[in-house]
């Protein structure tokens, strides 16, 4: 019954009841928008900085990636390929890497060479369409190397010059290499353009005299989140072969750090949000509370009780933070839905998101989580907040409550 009641006084006074659900709605469609398209970034800037070259998970020896040296080595990296077969992961490649001086006449400069296995490495790096001039490397290159245009550019190296290549063995020997230069990536990055360079993982071994063994084995899925929920079967497969699994978080701390900060210093502005609805609801249905007085003195003394009427009263308020927050799920999911597949450019970030290996769009990600959490949020703090006028109505006797002007 008491339900009943609150459900026909909220409709009482339609404008108010109304512009209060409005209210609500706009809010939670915001707020549901809001993490949706916060989110959505984060995982955008997973998949780009991760996928760039890292992979979505790393298989390394033991204290590999404190000391990444030559000497620290995958000799059964074969069995570690294996982890293609559990469920998320669907591409694994092997990868070799040490630095060298890159020379061509009287100019050289350092750099970090990585020898990939070219068919397999496109599957799990994204560097191979980042090529602008000539081509990537192909399965059947030998003493070929691709590097970043920065480097080319200050070695003064164009497609079709040869390098020389200068390092440090496994064995403690010389390294020294010429390569011929069939292509130049640009990947918005710097440091790996200047940097990074990619040669045959063949002609590595061999040069740096590695026999058949790796330093890592990257991994990637269809899915980030996939990769994601089998991080515990990849370690257990890391640990079955005497190595370590290192997930996105180990592989590239920076972004965790900057996600964590970026979700710390947002949720202040969604408390702020949430802090100003709820108390304009409660201060909408105090001031209810003040004018109906007498209509509460009628109905004690007709037998009604003073807690009776409070919770019918509360009953108002939380049909009113549930429909107005119902309403704004709607709203906020179907926004989301449609903007998952047009994204969402923001102009002139380009530059600043290339770093992470983002373009200027982003996709939005509709979630349980982010379509929830904060109409929950409402409406609990509506339900925990809705005990002041509870509280006032206790306080009222029949007779004074009548006689109230």
């Amino acid at each position: 019954m008491l339900a009943s009641l609150a459900w026909r006084n909220i409709w009482r006074q339609p404008v108010r009841s109304i512009l209060s659900l409005i209210g609500l709605a706009f809010t939670s469609m915001l707020l549901v928008f809001m993490l949706s398209f916060q989110l959505g970034s984060y995982d955008t800037m997973k998949i780009g900085a991760l996928g760039l070259f890292d992979g979505f998970g790393q298989f390394q020896p033991v204290g590999y990636d404190d000391d990444p040296d030559i000497s620290r080595l995958l000799p059964e990296w074969e069995a570690i390929l294996e982890a293609v077969e559990i469920k998320g992961v669907d591409a694994a490649t092997p990868r070799a890497s040490s630095f060298a001086i890159m020379a061509k006449d009287e100019t050289s400069f350092g750099a970090a060479v990585i020898g990939v296995d070219p068919a397999r490495e496109p599957l799990v790096s994204n560097l191979s369409t980042t090529i602008i001039e000539g081509r990537y490397l192909a399965p059947e290159d030998d003493a070929t190397i691709v590097m970043g245009e920065g480097l080319a550019r200050n070695l003064g190296l164009v497609l079709g010059d040869t390098v020389i290549m200068l390092g440090t063995g496994n064995d403690g020997a010389v390294a020294a290499d010429v390569l011929e230069l069939v292509g130049i990536f640009s990947t918005g990055i710097s440091a790996i353009d200047r940097q990074i360079t990619q040669m045959p993982l063949t002609r590595f071994q061999e040069t740096y005299n590695l026999g058949n063994a790796v330093n890592v084995v990257a991994i990637r899925g269809a899915d980030f989140k996939g990769v994601e929920r089998a991080a515990t079967d990849l370690r257990a497969h890391a640990t079955e072969n005497g190595v370590v699994y290192l997930d996105w978080k180990e592989l590239q701390p920076e972004l965790e750090q900057m996600i964590i900060l970026d979700i710390s210093s947002n949720i202040m502005f969604y408390i702020i949000m949430v802090v100003v609805v709820v108390f304009i609801l409660l201060n909408t249905l105090y001031m209810s509370v003040l004018e109906r007085t007498r209509e509460f003195g009628g109905l004690m003394a007709i037998g009604m009780r003073p807690r009776q009427i409070g919770a019918m009263v509360w009953l108002e308020l939380i049909f009113l933070s549930l429909l107005g927050t119902a309403i704004g799920i709607a709203l906020g999911a179907a926004l989301v839905i449609w903007l998952e597949g047009v994204g969402i450019e923001i102009p002139g970030a380009d530059e600043v998101m290339a770093q992470w290996g983002m373009t200027g769009r982003i996709y939005p990600d509709l979630s349980f989580l982010s379509a929830t959490v904060a109409p929950a949020v409402i409406v609990l703090s509506i339900v925990v907040l809705g005990f002041i006028p509870y509280r006032r109505i206790l306080g009222l006797e029949p007779v004074s409550a009548m006689g109230a002007a």
